[in-house]
């Protein structure tokens, strides 16, 4: 998925697993088929998985994680995934590494939801919930969380040059309109609050057909609200989406800034995961196609 990035298999996490946490190394290891760019995941046994960074990016995400989900998950309505273990370099890999609880459920796309407008207001009080947590200390957006959170402002360069990038393979003409009327909102005037970051289908489970969990956290960070408002395009549709403002206290700023998160984040995968990450780039394009198509309402 990256050119640089870091080559992990089974027989790497069983050496970790057998030197670091023998009790568990006679457990089956298998690999977690993932639309995740950042790290690796393997189940271990029943009941645990085991992520591994395959970027150098990534490896700020472990402590970030050790650190701060114990202390987010007992204030979420869902579940979130909870460090068990941390594991150090070992075996020519070169970072720290974790093992997690197991989390039951399957990828929440919408055909796996029986109630949309219920994940949307599922989604709004899990939003809410985690705005509401105290953000003191938390850590600020960066390069651990691929800037997850900074003033919209600070995305335009690399929004434009995605956008010119895709010139042969999307309208770039309505695209940098719904880009400029994004950057037009207001910056957030209020203290940073906690944001997941990278909220959409991917990194949301369902079970029986309600959501149940969120996960990966390594977009994790205290920013702009207005970042976490991105999966009112990534997963809503246009009618849940007002189920979803409806129950969040989101101003039009913050909304319009929202749509602009989502509008910059599947810009910028399209042109660098097209060949390595269909599922991704298929959740880019359908968050494309709902900001445009909630831009032309607008207007």
């Amino acid at each position: 998925m990256h050119a640089d990035e870091v080559a992990i298999d089974v027989s790497l996490v069983g050496r970790l697993l057998a030197e670091q946490f023998p009790r568990w190394a006679d457990l089956p290891i298998e690999l977690v088929e993932s639309a995740g760019t950042d790290n690796a995941i393997y189940r271990l046994g029943d009941d645990m998985a085991v992520r591994l960074p395959r970027i150098g990016w990534a490896t700020g995400q472990v402590e970030k994680e050790h650190r701060w989900l114990p202390r987010l998950a007992p204030h979420l309505p869902l579940a979130i995934p909870v460090p068990l273990a941390k594991g150090i370099p070992a075996e020519g890999y070169p970072w720290h590494w974790s093992v997690y609880q197991w989390l039951e459920g399957e990828n929440a796309t919408i055909d796996r939801i029986a109630d949309l407008r219920q994940a949307a207001t599922d989604l709004a009080r899990f939003v809410a919930a985690l705005q509401r947590i105290d953000p003191t200390g938390g850590p600020p957006p960066g390069e651990h969380n691929s800037g997850r959170g900074v003033p919209l402002a600070v995305r335009d360069p690399p929004t434009r040059a995605a956008i010119a990038s895709l010139h042969d393979t999307l309208d770039t003409d309505a695209v940098t309109v719904a880009w400029d009327a994004a950057l037009q909102a207001p910056a957030w005037p209020g203290p940073a609050v906690w944001l997941h970051g990278d909220l959409n289908a991917g990194n949301l489970l369902a079970q029986h057909g309600r959501l149940s969990a969120v996960i990966d956290f390594g977009g994790l960070a205290v920013g702009d609200p207005a970042c976490d408002l991105m999966v009112a395009w990534t997963l809503l549709t246009a009618a849940t989406r007002d189920v979803f403002r409806a129950a969040l206290p989101v101003d039009d700023a913050t909304w319009a800034r929202g749509r602009g998160w989502a509008l910059s984040v599947a810009l910028i995968i399209l042109p660098y995961y097209q060949n390595t990450n269909p599922v991704l780039c298929g959740i880019a394009r359908y968050a494309l196609a709902e900001v445009l198509a909630d831009h032309r309402h607008a207007v």
